[in-house]
């Protein structure tokens, strides 16, 4: 088991929560994680108890992705954070959230979320900002030429 430390711009723990490493990349892990909490209606989607997460955490990149799946194996779609690169550890793995996040459906449709707050921010350094929108357009070219996480999207 690791642990997962959600962080804020200015690196003050959010949100804590284990999961079990299921493969080393050579700038990451991915792990498997469990909604384990009550259920969260987005809007767009909804987190279940049981949901199944695997989350794909890179030392390189400025944001994770977090394949997300129901109890019995169903794709829901992708939840997208842009943040700084993780920084793993044997026991946990840190990252600081940049505000912006993005959903994609099975069918590869995506909303950018949060776009109002992170415009107007006051919190962010110049390096977080100028991070999170390279980090937002890396994983919208990864998104729009099916790579990686995105390969087997539905056409």
């Amino acid at each position: 088991m690791i642990t997962v430390i959600k962080q804020d711009p200015q690196g003050s723990a959010q949100l804590r929560y284990q999961g079990t490493i299921i493969k080393h990349l050579p700038h990451g892990v991915v792990l498997q994680a469990s909604w384990t909490n009550p259920v969260r209606d987005l809007g767009y989607t909804r987190f279940e108890p049981g949901d199944r997460f695997i989350e794909y955490y890179y030392t390189n990149r400025w944001f994770n992705v977090f394949d997300i799946a129901d109890a019995a194996g169903t794709r829901k779609g992708w939840y997208c954070n842009i943040t700084e690169p993780a920084i793993i550890f044997d026991d946990r793995i840190e990252q600081i959230d940049l505000m912006l996040d993005v959903w994609v459906n099975p069918e590869g449709n995506h909303l950018i979320l949060d776009e109002d707050e992170f415009a107007s921010s006051t919190i962010l350094t110049e390096r977080q900002r100028h991070g999170a929108e390279a980090g937002l357009q890396a994983l919208l070219h990864m998104l729009k030429t099916r790579q990686e996480v995105f390969s087997d999207l539905i056409q």
